[in-house]
């Protein structure tokens, strides 16, 4: 017969193990489920993006991936495009991503072919040329000597700012298509998507003059670019000297009164951002607004990507814009860090689940090997209409990046 002492012994070494087993039960729910979308995503992404990668560096030249030409190939740009920084900004989410050091030694071969842009001054897309790439690098990696590129850049980009009308000229108005168009100082609301470069730079080097720079350019923008329901129009041409607007229109959208959905997805990023660097609420209100805007829309679609302009009279029949998807998604999970709201997640989880279906991602080793399809680069133009865009594949792994940092 067993001693009562040996019983006893038991019954407490019995009573410990279903402690821990109720405790277990208790902190189940409670621990962070693996994000199925996420992984999925990723090991698509190391596909897709690595054989991008290969055929990008293939020979002697390090070239950049943008596009599918009008001939159905894959489409590279020069470094002085404004969107040569996206595909490094890609590389570096994937070793974001992935903690592969692999992705981090590519992304700085691709990053640092970038480094003449840092003086160019003929228009205002440096900053997602040099922030989008040096800036990521520093993100990704704290890599010091990326950040004299980023202030030196401000400093170009700084160059183009119009003391009289309070905002930074995006576009000369002397040659190409945008002299055939009568004006003087053209703002497009993208420009919103370079402020982050001079708040920055800012950080960096201790200069206030890039911040208020930046914050001039947002109020501006915020008085004269937006109407009463938060849409934004694409153009406002300034006087530079006065500051008078001599008129609103578009460049890329429907119509001058139409809601270009990329237009409206940069007002909703470029707003959001705007707040992160400067905590003024008119900024985090006027994201918000713009959020309304989208979300309540007649003409947004049940799956949440936009078509290429909300006001196209055609839709249901035109192009959907997966550029502008990723763009608004990624801003979603920011304003769910900033606000806490629930229902700002929740639309961006919808949205990437669409991105991540088989209506808008790419098979494996299709698509030129773009992870996204079905975007609009500028159909007035007659340029990138319904194919993948660099620009598309870099806000949609900077989304997923944004999700998996989600407490």
């Amino acid at each position: 017969m067993a001693s009562r002492e040996n019983t006893t012994k038991d019954f407490e070494k019995m009573k410990r193990i279903a402690l821990v087993i109720m405790a277990a039960a208790l902190l189940a729910p409670s621990c962070k489920k693996k994000d199925t979308l996420l992984a999925d995503n990723i090991e698509n992404a190391k596909t897709q993006i690595g054989a991008l990668m290969q055929v990008a560096e293939q020979g002697d030249t390090i070239r950049i991936p943008s596009s599918i030409g009008k001939d159905g190939k894959l489409s590279f740009v020069p470094i002085d495009d404004w969107v040569s920084g996206f595909f490094a900004g890609e590389l570096w989410y994937m070793y974001e991503l992935t903690g592969d050091e692999m992705w981090a030694d590519h992304a700085r071969k691709h990053t640092e072919i970038l480094d003449s842009v840092q003086h160019l001054k003929w228009h205002h897309d440096v900053g997602f040329m040099i922030y989008d790439s040096y800036g990521k690098g520093i993100e990704a990696k704290g890599i010091e000597e990326y950040k004299p590129v980023v202030v030196e850049t401000a400093k170009s980009l700084s160059t183009r700012f119009r003391p009289g009308a309070g905002i930074i000229q995006s576009w000369d108005a002397d040659k190409g298509w945008q002299a055939l168009r009568g004006w003087k100082c053209p703002v497009i609301i993208d420009n919103m998507m370079n402020l982050e470069l001079l708040f920055k730079a800012t950080e960096f080097s201790g200069d206030s003059t890039f911040f208020k720079i930046a914050v001039s350019h947002a109020d501006q923008t915020m008085k004269n670019h937006f109407r009463d329901d938060y849409s934004c129009y694409h153009v406002v041409d300034y006087d530079p000297e006065t500051g008078e607007v001599r008129g609103r229109c578009t460049a890329q959208g429907y119509a001058d009164e139409s809601a270009w959905a990329r237009g409206q997805a940069w007002a909703l990023y470029g707003y959001a951002t705007a707040y992160e660097y400067t905590g003024y609420d008119r900024y985090l209100q006027q994201a918000e607004n713009v959020a309304n805007f989208l979300f309540s829309n007649k003409n947004m679609p049940e799956d949440l990507i936009p078509y290429w302009d909300f006001d196209d009279p055609k839709i249901p029949d035109t192009y959907r814009d997966a550029s502008a998807g990723a763009v608004i998604a990624s801003a979603m999970y920011e304003l769910y860090k900033i606000t806490g709201k629930k229902d700002y997640k929740a639309k961006a989880d919808k949205m990437m689940e669409t991105l991540s279906s088989p209506a808008f991602r790419a098979e494996p080793g299709q698509n030129c090997n773009f992870i996204l399809m079905h975007s609009v680069a500028s159909l007035p133009h007659g340029n990138g209409i319904d194919v993948p865009l660099n620009y598309a594949d870099y806000y949609f792994l900077e989304a997923l990046l944004r999700r998996s940092k989600l407490k």
